[in-house]
């Protein structure tokens, strides 16, 4: 007996039965791997196969990283190193390299599945198309005259290609129709399964008797278009994870407790109570609510509030889970922990509000309500009149069969997904990815927008106000002072000086001091770059972007920066209002940031320093009332109100958690697609309609004849394929031209990760 791995021993022991005992080198290696810590990082603005290698050759430089492997579709990267590897160690390294990244919990993220189902269906499809192509071949022969023993003969060949067939491509149809009659319902799977197996049936007994006619093509045909149908509609359906998955992975599974001795353990979050103190590095995310007990530092709030600029923090002052500590160290002494955090409270909110948003019924969840129970009773009475008047058994059950296989909704099942995949490939080119199923059914609705302000309407990246009007030496005096600072001001300023003339002044003992700016000499004078109450000049807190210098004795002087807008927004706004719509924007930035950018992009109505709670309870208020709200947002901070809107559509840089609970995204910068989507919206749902009216007046002329006994089976489904054919045809129109795809910034290449969420 030969021991493979000997973790399946305990404590390495020998193996009873044969008494061999696994060998040192195995032993050591297993003991190796259970000393390997394992961290899993999500790295949301990764984007192209050449981030894979940096990322990887970014974590490998680490000091105790062994293997880092990267999932560009999952945008993930799994690590593992020495025991006394950190997370925050990582995470700090690739911020130095300009990629965002966050810790994972594995156990949370093992949650996401691959798309089995999808690949089932297609599976199933195939092979259902490939047995109608073959019993068609034979069908043909018997059709040009082949008689009597040649023709049994190729009814049995159809029949042993078609049963096997038809057992493994009709399951899920089976097993939906299964399950409703065991909760004592009707679906539409119930017809669908007495139409396919009363067709297989019927071909048996007519071969067993042989008879002139088989229906097994008209069987698999059927099976083939209803899983056409249906893999359509699973692929507008998909949604690879849910959005409370997304923000439950964004929280930290393990801190830094400070122990009684004034040391530092690392423990798992579940092990952390009230009270505990708990030390939070620079560049590490807050894993606990809680109040600053020591340190000074600044916090990035946007996740959370939407905050452009970070925020002071100061003993004293209140921190939430999530938040991420940017300058210096701080205690934290917990207030809340897990469940009870502020996060956590943000995960129920956005999971309550998902399945509020599931009831929606679409129309061929209503259609199929009243069709399923109509074509049962019209197959039976169908049944029962022609064996009542002719006594013949037989002709009775091809009457039923024929009944149920021309009334089979072919049609109906395909009049949704052909027109949502329709419209959803035009809306693709476009630079739109339509993510849920009834997703333009309900933008086609929309009465009311609302729009988050950073990083929707704007780009997120604040750039220098009236830059051209300030003088070349004391830009890049400031720039000089900026390049020690990692804030999103200073870094504005530096990239505003780039390209100006003049020397760049020395700076000595140049230092940042969290929470306020970097300090510095420069030719024997003091110099300071930060918080206008630091510097020495007057503070306003609803003051816009904004950040002071200060030289020696001198007056301060004030640069005062703008949120680029995203192309297209003020032509997206415009656009929408010109369709009728109520246009609003909800920030949790200063009101002087959001009045400017709502003055710009023309909205009226406006709401500053927003809460998540806020915008979901506006949202919700406006839905109380009787409005279709459409959200458009893309932080963590808006993920409630994406998922409590009656349709929602976030950029494709939002954080995972935002673009997941949405139900489009918006694969490239341009804003202006936003009324052309709703207006392909309304033409899908007018095509839907139309399907419907087409499948009602199929069945109004064809059941009478099959009623009538003037439909064979075989008649019965040639007339099912014209209509779904009919049906498909009619959902082409709302594609369209194909548009010619623009070059430049605007538009970008999806990612792999949002296109495995259609998948």
């Amino acid at each position: 007996m030969t021991i493979r791995d000997p973790s399946e021993l305990p404590g390495g022991m020998a193996c009873p039965a044969c008494m061999v005992s696994p060998s040192a080198e195995l032993l050591a290696r297993h003991a190796a791997r259970a000393r390997e810590s394992r961290i899993m990082l999500s790295l949301p603005g990764i984007r192209e196969a050449g981030d894979i290698s940096r990322v990887e050759r970014g974590l490998a430089a680490v000091a105790g990283v062994q293997q880092a492997r990267v999932n560009l579709t999952q945008k993930r990267a799994t690590v593992t190193g020495l025991p006394d590897l950190v997370p925050d160690t990582l995470i700090h390294a690739l911020t130095g390299l300009g990629i965002e990244a966050h810790e994972m919990d594995a156990e949370v993220a093992a949650l996401t599945r691959t798309d089995r189902a999808g690949r089932e269906l297609l599976m199933r499809l195939g092979v259902a198309g490939f047995a109608a192509m073959n019993v068609m071949l034979l069908s043909i022969s018997v059709w040009s005259g082949a008689d009597d023993a040649t023709r049994d003969l190729f009814h049995w060949i159809s029949a042993a290609i078609t049963f096997p067939a038809i057992a493994f491509a009709g399951q899920p149809f089976y097993r939906s129709a299964w399950a409703a009659l065991r909760r004592g319902r009707l679906n539409m799977d119930v017809p669908i399964t007495l139409a396919i197996l009363l067709a297989v049936a019927t071909s048996l007994w007519e071969t067993m008797l042989s008879g002139h006619h088989a229906y097994f093509d008209a069987a698999l045909m059927l099976t083939f278009f209803l899983l056409a149908g249906r893999y359509l509609d699973h692929r507008t359906r998909a949604i690879a994870r849910s959005a409370a998955e997304e923000l439950a992975a964004l929280e930290v599974p393990r801190a830094i407790r400070r122990t009684a001795t004034g040391g530092e353990e690392t423990v798992p979050l579940s092990a952390v109570s009230v009270g505990d103190e708990i030390v939070v590095r620079p560049g590490g995310r807050m894993p606990v609510d809680g109040v600053v007990s020591e340190g000074a530092s600044e916090l990035d709030r946007s996740l959370l509030t939407g905050e452009t600029l970070p925020a002071q923090a100061l003993p004293g002052m209140q921190v939430s889970a999530g938040e991420v500590n940017l300058t210096g160290p701080l205690i934290v002494r917990a207030t809340a922990v897990g469940p009870d955090s502020a996060l956590h409270a943000l995960t129920d909110l956005v999971a309550i509000a998902e399945s509020g948003r599931a009831n929606y019924h679409s129309l061929a969840d209503k259609a199929a309500k009243l069709y399923a129970p109509g074509v049962h009773i019209l197959s039976a009475l169908s049944f029962a009149g022609w064996y009542i008047g002719t006594g013949d058994l037989r002709t009775a059950v091809n009457i039923a069969a024929a009944v149920l296989i021309i009334t089979c909704p072919c049609a109906l099942g395909l009049a949704v997904p052909a027109v949502t995949t329709a419209a959803s490939g035009r809306l693709f080119r476009k630079g739109l990815l339509i993510k849920s199923g009834t997703a333009l059914e309900r933008l086609s609705a929309i009465d009311t927008v609302i729009f988050d302000k950073t990083g929707t309407l704007t780009s997120g990246t604040p750039t220098l106000r009236g830059a051209e009007g300030v003088p070349d030496d004391l830009l890049v005096l400031a720039a000089a002072m900026g390049q020690g600072s990692a804030h999103p001001l200073a870094r504005a300023l530096v990239a505003a000086a780039a390209g100006r003339g003049g020397d760049c002044p020395a700076v000595e003992g140049l230092r940042e001091v969290p929470g306020y700016g970097v300090e510095g000499r420069i030719g024997g004078e003091i110099v300071r770059l930060g918080r206008p109450d630091w510097v020495g000049a007057a503070a306003d807190s609803d003051a816009g972007l904004s950040t002071c210098l200060r030289v020696g004795q001198n007056a301060p002087h004030t640069f005062e920066f703008t949120d680029r807008l995203r192309p297209g927004a003020a032509a997206a706004v415009a656009g929408l209002r010109a369709q009728g719509l109520e246009v609003r924007l909800i920030s949790g930035d200063a009101p002087a940031s959001v009045a400017a950018v709502a003055a710009q992009v023309g909205i009226t109505q406006w709401q500053a320093r927003a809460t998540p709670q806020d915008k979901a309870a506006a949202v919700t208020e406006a839905r109380d009332a009787g409005r279709m709200v459409l959200m458009v947002g893309d932080g963590l901070n808006d993920t409630a109100a994406l998922a409590a809107a009656h349709v929602s559509i976030s950029p494709a840089s939002a954080l995972d958690a935002a673009r997941v609970a949405s139900d489009v995204v918006l694969l490239g910068q341009d804003l202006s697609v936003l009324p052309e989507a709703r207006a392909v919206a309304q033409q899908a749902t007018r095509r839907i309609r139309e399907n419907f009216r087409i499948a009602t007046v199929y069945n109004i002329v064809a059941v009478p004849l099959a009623v009538a006994g003037l439909a064979t089976p075989l008649i019965a489904a040639l007339a099912m394929s014209a209509s779904s054919i009919t049906v498909s045809l009619n959902a082409l129109r709302v594609a369209g031209r194909k548009a010619p795809r623009r070059a430049g910034p605007e538009r970008g290449a999806p990612s792999a990760a949002i296109l495995s969420e259609a998948r």
